[in-house]
């Protein structure tokens, strides 16, 4: 008891103004935080992959496979943020025994099995089976059984078989973009549903989550996919690195243009709310929001994006901008969501008060957590690119290098 009597001590010295009691303690925490960041970058990924496969982006090739294996690394690991953060973890498969239609969270349990056994384990299948038909073949007896296990009994190459499997891929990639727009639409209509809360009732909520989850995804596969071939010492395809940082600048004017525009609607609305939001910018967002996530995030890219396509300088230049930005954007992402799960909880429903989030370092909700999972998924995709490299077949040629 009297520990929670100074602790509640402690969080009063943070808060102003007028506030409720049941305020003072943030119910959804960095774990939260990580959710729409984790399973925005699997949608951004997966859409990235179908620029290649339905669109028909040649430059963008080499990234085709990899964009699937990344997706689904980070697919794995998606719902663990909220397991982690529910008291009884055990109970979320409750969801599927007795699924409630009306809670867009419970739907959540639907929408991941959907888009991962249906949609990106079927698309990663059909686009490897030839190669994992030949691996079976294999001297070794452990990758033998592996690869002949996940031919599933099918182990024709013939023709037809083959143009059936490009058919298939194909569908299931048109199938998986609109997939795709509601795995992480839906997590930005969660928060822009909520009527009560100002910071968060929007209805261009899912529209900005769908467009910065693009961002984000563009990022992190041009981020992998360079330190992938620095790892491999392998040359990086430049005109793949071009289109990607060309399709980064396009997604991140989209994105700032929504953002921007659902800003002005605000300001233009000036509801009674507005006071207080603009008292959280100022005070308890102000770091986050503007320095790291505008300034830093958001003007620095965009500038230096478009100075490259103007001057068009040396590839170790590009290189270097397109590793420092695709960085920047992921941190600048990051922050986006933190900015939106934690700032709707930092000003009091009387709208006249404010309270401080402080994270811990141990713990559930704790720094250690959130970064294990956010390194998990790249462990896991160390581990698919060791059972399906994604590189196999896409690499281009030298000639063509030269070509292009």
């Amino acid at each position: 008891m009297e520990e929670l009597l100074r602790q509640l001590a402690e969080a009063l010295k943070h808060v102003t103004g007028f506030i409720y009691p049941n305020e003072i303690e943030l119910h959804w925490g960095i774990l939260i935080v990580l959710y729409p960041f984790i399973t925005g970058l699997v949608a951004g990924a997966f859409i990235l992959a179908s620029l290649e496969r339905v669109f028909n982006v040649k430059e963008i090739q080499p990234t085709y496979r990899l964009s699937l294996l990344t997706a689904l690394a980070f697919l794995l690991v998606a719902p663990l943020p909220l397991l982690a953060h529910l008291g009884h973890p055990e109970r979320a498969f409750e969801i599927f025994l007795t699924p409630h239609l009306e809670s867009a969270m419970a739907m959540f349990g639907f929408v991941y099995a959907w888009y991962l056994m249906v949609v990106l384990l079927l698309e990663i299948w059909f686009d490897y089976r030839r190669d994992i038909v030949l691996w079976s073949e294999s001297p070794r007896a452990w990758r033998r059984i592996l690869y002949s296990v996940l031919t599933l009994g099918v182990r024709s190459t013939s023709d037809k078989a083959l143009a059936f499997d490009q058919k298939a891929g194909k569908f299931i990639t048109i199938v998986g973009i609109p997939s795709a727009f509601l795995l992480h639409g839906y997590v930005g209509f969660i928060f822009g549903s909520v009527k009560a809360n100002p910071w968060w009732s929007s209805v261009l909520m899912p529209v900005v989550f769908l467009f910065s989850a693009i961002v984000s995804g563009i990022a992190l596969v041009l981020l992998i996919y360079m330190v992938s071939s620095w790892l491999r010492k392998t040359p990086i395809y430049m005109p793949c690195l071009d289109r990607l940082g060309q399709f980064l600048f396009y997604a991140i004017i989209l994105d700032v243009s929504l953002e921007l525009l659902d800003f002005v609607h605000r300001l233009y609305e000036a509801e009674e709310s507005i006071d207080i939001l603009g008292q959280m910018i100022q005070s308890r967002l102000f770091v986050s929001l503007v320095v790291v996530q505008v300034m830093i995030g958001t003007v620095l890219p965009l500038v230096s994006l478009a100075m490259l396509r103007a001057l068009k300088p040396r590839e170790v230049v590009r290189k270097a901008v397109y590793f420092v930005m695709g960085s920047i954007v992921l941190v600048s992402i990051f922050f986006m969501r933190w900015n939106v799960v934690l700032g709707g909880q930092l000003f009091s429903k009387s709208l006249r008060g404010l309270t401080v989030y402080k994270i811990g370092i141990a713990g559930r909700e704790g720094v250690i957590a959130a970064a294990g999972l956010t390194i998990l998924p790249f462990l896991i995709l160390l581990v698919l690119v060791r059972i399906l490299p994604p590189w196999i077949k896409t690499e281009p040629t030298e000639e063509a290098q030269k070509k292009d």
